[in-house]
């Protein structure tokens, strides 16, 4: 873990946008690394305005950003407890998803919010959040409001494991993350990525017991290697048969944290963001971590 790699969060003065800043203040901290707050202005003339946008509002983008910038530092600096974190903050011109994904290279970590202001998505996952989660260099946490106090409830981290070396990034962020947290970490791994309702239990290759011992085995040797380099770090092992999204959510409704790959097993390179990991940005309230693979 680099500790003068920063934490990049973006700011546009969202409630979710808020708690993403207390969220990445705490987390920067845990990594003795440096927070730098990032607001993407429209600028006439540059590529990425949307059609229609007055003048006036152009001209207000920077004072009105500027403003937010500075509200966000006093939250990250409000947020940390040690009150040593290093706070920098930069305007950017450009689209927010756009700017975010370019400077994700130069960073450990990029937070955002889950809706931004002005997004209209019955409390799902905003545009900028999305593209941000499958183009970035980087992992990238997804904050929701009220989620950010999540830092202290629950006493797990969670994350999935599908048996490929897809799942080895996520992985080795869980484990830091719970070693950081001091807390246990769950890992979930799903013999099957889809429904097996219509499967008969019956059937000569359907036969749980053996299938979840082999599975079972499977989830240990994924584990294997990083559980040796945290020996803090205490793991439960959880196997379900199918759909890990639902098992994940379940059990992210009681944890810190919930850290999956961007993509799972068998997911074509193309597909920046797999199903598993959309499905978690829609459905659960914990705050979620994206680690491309």
């Amino acid at each position: 873990m680099a500790e003068s790699v920063p934490i990049l969060v973006g700011v546009d003065g969202s409630p979710s946008s808020d708690e993403a800043v207390r969220w990445a203040a705490a987390t920067a901290e845990r990594r003795h690394a440096p927070l730098h707050i990032v607001a993407a202005a429209f600028v006439q003339g540059r590529a990425g305005v949307p059609i229609g946008l007055p003048p006036a509002y152009l001209e207000e983008q920077e004072p009105e950003r500027r403003r937010l910038l500075s509200e966000a530092a006093a939250l990250a600096e409000n947020a940390a407890s040690a009150g040593a974190l290093t706070i920098s903050t930069e305007l950017v011109p450009g689209n927010p998803s756009r700017v975010l994904v370019e400077l994700s290279s130069a960073a450990q970590m990029v937070v955002v919010g889950s809706r931004g202001r002005g997004e209209i998505t019955g409390g799902l996952v905003g545009s900028v959040s999305t593209a941000v989660a499958a183009h970035a260099d980087c992992p990238v946490a997804v904050i929701r409001e009220q989620s950010a106090d999540r830092a202290t409830v629950g006493d797990t981290v969670v994350v999935g494991v599908d048996g490929t070396p897809n799942s080895e990034p996520a992985i080795e962020e869980a484990f830091i993350e719970a070693s950081l947290r001091g807390v246990d970490l769950t890992a979930v791994h799903a013999w099957s990525d889809v429904s097996l309702s219509a499967l008969r239990p019956h059937e000569p290759t359907f036969h749980w017991p053996t299938i979840r011992e082999r599975e079972e085995a499977v989830l240990s040797e994924s584990l294997g290697g990083f559980a040796d380099d945290y020996p803090e770090v205490t793991v439960r092992n959880v196997v379900v048969k199918d759909r890990p999204v639902d098992s994940l959510v379940e059990l992210a409704a009681k944890a810190q944290l919930v850290v999956v790959g961007s993509r799972g097993r068998g997911g074509f390179a193309r597909i920046l963001l797999g199903s598993t990991s959309r499905a978690l940005l829609h459905r659960t309230t914990c705050p979620t971590l994206i680690v491309r693979n």
